[in-house]
């Protein structure tokens, strides 16, 4: 399964204290597939540099950029589906450019894909997606 995380959940999941570490440890044994860009590592870095350092960022940028379930994504288009936070186009470039089921964030901005029929990405909060690896089938459903 081809996903695309947006910085929130990765930052939430990167402490083995988290509720949401089965995320990060879910990409480390390579349960899923993350698609990345450029401008999404970047963003990764500067994130994780703020609340975590230098060296931890290095670390879980050389992380990511070496797993061999990564795969890295070219955009060809921006679609702008995103108006309140056009920072946040850039994970959903992706995710329509590599056919991600789903596009996992925290973020109220990515609420207004639920709206948009084509082009269809899914979004599931942090919660939903640890649900879903762990393999809870009947983890409740957001609202649409």
């Amino acid at each position: 399964m081809k996903i695309v995380l947006d910085t929130n959940v990765l930052l939430v999941s990167i402490s083995s204290k988290s509720r949401y570490r089965p995320i990060l440890e879910a990409f480390i044994n390579e349960e899923f597939e993350l698609c990345v860009t450029t401008d999404i590592l970047l963003e990764y870095e500067e994130i994780i540099k703020d609340h975590m350092g230098d060296r931890f960022a290095e670390y879980v940028l050389q992380l990511i950029e070496n797993a061999p379930n990564v795969q890295w994504i070219t955009k060809y288009y921006k679609w702008n589906l995103i108006e309140t936070d056009a920072d946040d186009n850039k994970f959903v470039d992706c995710a329509i450019a590599c056919d991600a089921k789903y596009l996992v964030s925290d973020d109220k901005h990515f609420n207004v894909l639920l709206k948009i029929p084509f082009p269809k990405v899914d979004v599931l909060t942090a919660q939903e997606f640890k649900e879903r690896i762990e393999g809870k089938e009947n983890a409740p459903q957001k609202d649409t």
